[in-house]
């Protein structure tokens, strides 16, 4: 596999992961004209939000080891798009320890994905061994609802350069290259997929079912759905 040559600004391992994420936290920012009534989903730039991350990264990523990636599609307004942590709602952020005063509404991934956590073994084992993100980290809304980065090709056009550079940053901390587990397979799984055959991400790329797909059309076999994550994810 080619190495991926990164830009110097990028720190590295220098730093602890957890100061490397909230930094880039911090600085994303969507510079290409978006399609009209498209607008971003930044939760980030709220301070309150953003020492909630701080209270969630210091606790389970303020160390130096390498993991694995996951890679959502781009937040929601329940989820991350909420709270700035993937697949946490603001009740797991209480499940957690870190109380907020939040709105504690429930996200249907959210749910999966903590049941799903619980057996593997909990969230500190989970967070050790696997780092979540999305193909865009920050989400969009249109109409008052939530906007999959793919669901307008103008969109997903547009946000091809910030998403290969949110994505060579994230890498360059020394996650393991070897797998990514795509949450989405279909228009999700695709567009990694492409651009991973361009710029070498990730020797191969996992789909996996979406929690949320899961959740709204085969509740009655989330049980299978979590043997099926835990057997690819611990293989």
């Amino acid at each position: 596999m080619n190495e991926i040559v990164f830009s110097k600004e990028y720190p590295g391992l220098n730093l602890m992961l957890a100061e490397q994420i909230l930094s880039f936290f911090k600085k994303l920012k969507i510079t290409a004209p978006l399609p009209k009534g498209v607008e971003v989903l930044n939760p980030y730039r709220n301070k309150e939000t953003f020492s909630l991350c701080e209270k969630f990264y210091t606790r389970f990523y303020n160390d130096t080891h390498s993991r694995k990636v996951i890679l959502g599609i781009n937040p929601g307004r329940l989820g991350a798009g909420l709270t700035g942590v993937p697949f946490t709602d603001p009740t797991k952020l209480e499940m957690l320890g870190i109380p907020n005063a939040m709105p504690k509404v429930r996200e249907l991934s959210s749910e999966f994905i903590y049941t799903f956590i619980d057996k593997f073994g909990g969230p500190e084992k989970f967070y050790k061994q696997f780092y979540f993100s999305s193909v865009s980290p920050l989400g969009f809304v249109s109409d008052g609802k939530n906007l999959n980065y793919y669901d307008q090709k103008e969109l997903a056009r547009a946000l091809e350069n910030f998403i290969v550079k949110s994505l060579k940053e994230q890498l360059s901390w020394g996650f393991d290259r070897n797998i990514c587990f795509c949450l989405g397979e279909g228009e999700n799984y695709k567009f990694i997929q492409k651009l991973n055959e361009r710029h070498l991400f990730f020797e191969r790329v996992v789909p996996l079912p979406h929690p949320r797909f899961i959740m709204q059309y085969k509740r009655k076999k989330v049980n299978e759905y979590i043997d099926k994550y835990l057997t690819e994810l611990t293989d």
